[in-house]
């Protein structure tokens, strides 16, 4: 189908193109055929990465009722939950994903993750531990605006994801942004938001995040590489963040 030759993809005419000594073929061999193909060609093949060819007739109908069931739960017509889970059924339905590749597609981390945190941000509210941490949080914002108190919430959640998981991260600091909202008597959504936001800006560490630490040996980079682009990206982040947040929901 194709053929890979110093960095340079052949297309065209490939069926006439002589094969050369470090040549990346790209094969459509019959199923369980491969390797009887490989040998009598003669060749090495590479090393299995778990890729998948995408069919791309099916990706609009994928985004599509991904998108519907997103549209559905910010209308209030459906639980978000359920709504995903329908498009999960639907995915599977319409193979879009496979019934025999759907647990391999979970990310039994995350789960796992989230089995083992819930239970310690209950823990912490019915303790009065979310109490504590809200309360010393407010006293140290004493006699500041709102947007003040928001800033440090927000600084304070991008801490600990610096050092935490995400996930992690907002199951801790979404009691502690409640419990303050409600001690100044005004709406948990802007407090809650600004705990999203900050909980999904891990930028100083490598281990803040996945991403952060599957290019820390690939770029060579250092500790310090964190904080020097990181460090301007939060201060953004909350620049931003913080003016948006009051806009649509006025304390």
């Amino acid at each position: 189908m194709g053929i890979s030759r110093g960095g340079t993809q052949i297309k065209n005419q490939v069926r006439k193109t002589p094969i050369q000594t470090g040549d990346i073929l790209l094969l459509l061999v019959p199923r369980n055929r491969g390797h009887d193909v490989i040998d009598w060609l003669g060749c090495l093949p590479l090393a299995d990465r778990g890729l998948a060819v995408t069919e791309n007739s099916k990706v609009w109908l994928a985004i599509g009722m991904f998108a519907g069931a997103v549209i559905s739960a910010s209308l209030g017509l459906i639980y978000l939950p359920v709504a995903l889970g329908l498009v999960v059924i639907a995915y599977v339905l319409t193979r879009i994903v496979p019934l025999s590749e759907l647990y391999t597609h979970i990310e039994w981390p995350v789960v796992v993750l989230l089995g083992s945190m819930i239970p310690l941000g209950a823990a912490l509210e019915t303790s009065g531990g979310t109490e504590l941490i809200s309360g010393a949080l407010l006293g140290w914002t004493a006699g500041m605006p709102a947007w003040a108190v928001l800033t440090v919430l927000m600084i304070v959640t991008m801490t600990l994801s610096d050092v935490l998981n995400n996930t992690a991260t907002m199951i801790v600091a979404a009691p502690v942004g409640i419990q303050m909202a409600q001690s100044l008597g005004m709406s948990p959504d802007p407090f809650l938001m600004a705990v999203a936001v900050a909980a999904s800006s891990a930028f100083l560490t490598p281990i803040g995040h996945k991403n952060n630490t599957l290019i820390l040996g690939h770029g060579g980079y250092s500790f310090g590489d964190y904080w020097r682009m990181g460090l301007p990206l939060e201060i953004i982040i909350v620049a931003v963040s913080i003016p948006a947040i009051l806009v649509f929901w006025p304390l």
